[in-house]
């Protein structure tokens, strides 16, 4: 009988070991665990501290003018970054956006049918971007990635 079980031990050693080893670290994780300060409840922000209050708006102000009596075909995205088109608006053209996020990607796209098409992007009264082209049925851009 005494031979059978180092038989066995022979065969199944490595399988022995994997246990032993796993056992030995599973006691110690369990051991370890809060020691370093993980289980502490006070490091953790609440659903309070993730809800941004309406403290400190901004407003970011989009603005497509050209040559008086053209219209432009305008693409911006709003607050959410949802792409809004406006087709055959008359210039100037204005839309303002208020938001409580920190950062907000502003894009704006227009191609007027007029000699004179610019955008600009303006965040609290500064501008952030600005221009213009004078070619006829002109296409500008204007973007500020962290209005």
């Amino acid at each position: 009988m005494q031979g059978r079980f180092w038989s066995l031990l022979k065969r199944w050693w490595t399988l022995a070991v994997a246990a032993s080893v796993i056992a030995v670290v599973a006691f110690g994780v369990t051991r370890l665990h809060g020691v370093f300060g993980s289980n502490i409840e006070l490091s953790r922000p609440g659903n309070e501290a993730m809800e941004n209050t309406n403290y400190n708006p901004k407003r970011v102000l989009f603005e497509v003018f050209g040559t008086a009596g053209s219209t432009a075909t305008i693409n911006f995205l709003d607050e959410m970054a949802q792409p809004h088109r406006v087709d055959n608006a008359p210039l100037p053209w204005s839309h303002e956006l208020v938001t409580n996020d920190p950062t907000l990607f502003a894009d704006l796209r227009a191609q007027g049918n007029g000699d004179v098409t610019g955008c600009r992007i303006t965040v609290d009264g500064i501008v952030k971007d600005e221009r213009t082209v004078t070619i006829v049925n002109g296409y500008t851009t204007c973007l500020d990635k962290s209005a």
